[in-house]
């Protein structure tokens, strides 16, 4: 199940998404959460899931690596269904279940798929447009650059850009040191998965201290790096390569923007009795 997880992880690629500016992408990427929080009707959401399942394939990411990234989402996407059909107050719909203080419509299962499908999305959408195909660096660069503003009022923001590109980058990193810490315990004869939940809690302590001890090592190997290599925060740092915005990122940013006019456009015109949220 960890090495499922790929939040964090860059795909080197050639795809049309790869080449967009990263700054630009930071902005689709805020259109995109927009447009997928303000869509109020299933037709809006199946128009946005199409609009997905395009973005995906324009990445040129493998539907393998994407789905790989959903499988750790599957306790919240359960957890999500039962807590929308058996804690809801509305009372709208067909009902199915009446039994003492349990009372389930129809329509909770219908909001619940809803919210589900917006979840998935929401992670689909936002990793292919920064982590799968966005570097590191350039994203830094990226966050730098939008932040730049704020450096007028002395808010650090090449730090605040370093530490954010620096925790996303960590996090393959530290889930693959888990694994292994993990592989090593089991092959020791420690009992991982069985038992009841506290037990597996307790199980997992052999894990958490060589992790975090793990952790402290690593940063403190990259902060000697990054002293041997002379590095002084922003002051007086230059940029080997230079963002530069291309007509592709205009489109780009048109299309979203067109995408978000029509999600309130659908929200317009749909008939009430279909709306959801």
């Amino acid at each position: 199940m960890i090495s499922d997880i790929t939040l964090g992880q860059y795909f080197p690629g050639t795809s049309p998404i790869h080449r967009l500016d990263p700054r630009f992408k930071i902005i689709l990427t805020i259109l995109f959460m927009v447009a997928l929080f303000s869509a109020r009707n299933i037709f809006v959401y199946a128009a946005l899931a199409l609009f997905t399942v395009l973005l995906v394939l324009a990445s040129r990411i493998s539907l393998r690596v994407v789905l790989r990234g959903i499988r750790p989402l599957i306790f919240i996407l359960i957890f999500t269904l039962i807590l929308h059909v058996l804690m809801s107050t509305r009372t709208d719909g067909r009902l199915l279940i009446e039994w003492k203080w349990l009372t389930v419509y129809d329509m909770d299962f219908y909001r619940a798929g809803v919210m589900i499908l917006r979840i998935v999305l929401l992670v689909v959408g936002t990793s292919v447009l920064l982590s799968y195909t966005t570097t590191p660096i350039s994203l830094t660069d990226a966050i730098e650059s939008l932040l730049k503003p704020l450096s007028a009022i002395k808010v650090p923001v090449h730090e605040f850009a370093m530490m954010m590109t620096i925790a996303l980058r960590f996090i393959p990193t530290m889930l693959e040191e888990t694994e292994k810490i993990m592989n090593a315990q089991k092959a020791r004869g420690a009992d991982l998965s069985s038992g009841n939940p506290f037990k597996k809690i307790r199980a997992l302590i052999p894990v958490l201290i060589p992790l975090i001890v793990s952790a402290f090592q690593r940063a403190l190997d990259l902060a000697t790096a990054m002293e041997c290599r002379c590095y002084r925060g922003s002051k007086g740092r230059t940029k080997l390569v230079k963002l530069k915005s291309t007509p592709i990122d205009a489109v780009a940013l048109l299309l979203f923007a067109a995408v978000l006019a029509g999600v309130y456009l659908g929200n317009y015109y749909i008939p009430i009795g279909i709306r959801v949220g």
